[in-house]
């Protein structure tokens, strides 16, 4: 399958999750997952959550940020970074740059 997302509307979803401005994706979705390129302006974040009947794996694109894991210290994150996030963990993602922090990621149900 391919995955075109250049030909997908693109999602402005303010205070993704609980976060801070909003949340840029083109998102593909079905019954075992999504997987979605997504976007982060200045400032903005995806809310904590808890992956209950998820994983997470995001590819930082470009730009750079801040993920925390399980209430634990905030991290940097920066271009060419895989981040993972296990079923029954928690996260979030903040854009703490002046420049967009581009992704792609994919939630897959288990």
């Amino acid at each position: 399958m391919i995955i075109d997302f250049d030909s997908m509307e693109l999602k402005v979803l303010p205070a993704f999750k609980g976060g801070e401005k909003e949340y840029r994706a083109n998102m593909f979705d079905d019954e075992n997952g999504k997987i979605m390129r997504g976007k982060l302006i200045p400032g903005a974040s995806i809310g904590l959550h808890t992956h209950t009947d998820s994983s997470e794996i995001i590819f930082v694109k470009s730009g750079e940020g801040t993920l925390i894991e399980d209430g634990g210290e905030p991290m940097p994150v920066k271009e060419g970074l895989c981040l993972y996030c296990p079923k029954g963990h928690s996260h979030t993602l903040i854009n703490t740059s002046d420049k967009d922090l581009d992704f792609y990621a994919a939630v897959p149900k288990q």
